[in-house]
């Protein structure tokens, strides 16, 4: 390069074959750098072909955690909202339900949706029955018949037929349920059975009520139980078999219970 007034050499480069293609190849290697920063730390790559269905994945995600939030600040207001009524005196703490006692409020309703045919037909029965065994007589008519504790809670499925030889009532219930004593009385005998389940005897005075296929005993022989104190559990497995005898005498558990 020449000065324009003076006409003295200001500056010189000499250019060669290699030097040109070094040149070349370094900017070529610069222009891939800089495009893919590009494209890796700007949001320039969300319109190539790849990306844009982690973007999508990414906002369904964010949108369902902002639905999450929005849900528990709501519940978070509104226990706030409690908290301050109840301070300023404006509702009574008896009055209030609890966030838990709302969530088994939405559960029972759930539950209450997706009751089948089977479960309105056993709620039928069992309340035509209460209502018919309000007053209990037992056949004869010469005495009236106690009235003693549901044993178990759950459907009858066979009822007693002494001529037959079947004098138990078989009642089938749900998972953990409890066997309570039908009368005060004291337990006068446990026995395992070969299917691994128990059968207790609890007398009651000159009755005698015998519990068959009880899965776990929660008393030892001897204990003095109350009426509607629990002495078994029942897994679900097994039905319950009642039996009431007075005297060597068979009562129908069905015309002294109200189930």
């Amino acid at each position: 390069m020449l000065d324009d007034l003076t006409l003295r050499e200001v500056f010189h480069f000499r250019v060669s074959l290699l030097g040109a293609i070094t040149m070349i190849t370094l900017s070529f290697l610069l222009l891939i750098v800089l495009l893919s920063v590009l494209i890796v730390y700007t949001p320039v790559r969300n319109i190539l072909p790849g990306y844009s269905a982690s973007l999508r994945e990414q906002l369904i995600y964010e949108s369902a955690r902002v639905d999450s939030l929005q849900a528990d600040l709501s519940v978070q207001r509104q226990y706030l909202d409690v908290i301050k009524q109840l301070t300023a005196g404006d509702i009574e703490t008896d009055s209030v339900q609890s966030l838990d006692s709302l969530q088994r409020v939405e559960r029972a309703q759930i539950q209450e949706q997706q009751r089948n045919d089977v479960t309105e037909l056993f709620k039928e029965q069992y309340e035509q029955k209460e209502r018919d065994r309000l007053m209990l007589y037992d056949n004869t008519g010469s005495r009236t018949v106690s009235q003693f504790c549901r044993p178990v809670r759950g459907a009858i499925m066979q009822s007693a037929s002494p001529e037959k030889e079947q004098y138990a009532v078989v009642v089938r219930t749900a998972k953990n349920e409890n066997v309570l004593s039908i009368a005060r009385g004291h337990i006068i005998m446990e026995e395992r059975a070969e299917d691994n389940t128990f059968t207790i005897v609890v007398q009651h005075a000159s009755l005698m009520s015998v519990y068959r296929h009880v899965s776990k005993t929660l008393k030892t022989p001897g204990t003095q139980v109350e009426a509607g104190e629990a002495i078994g559990m029942m897994d679900g497995s097994k039905d319950l078999e009642l039996e009431i005898w007075e005297s060597g005498t068979f009562i129908n558990p069905e015309e002294v219970i109200v189930w």
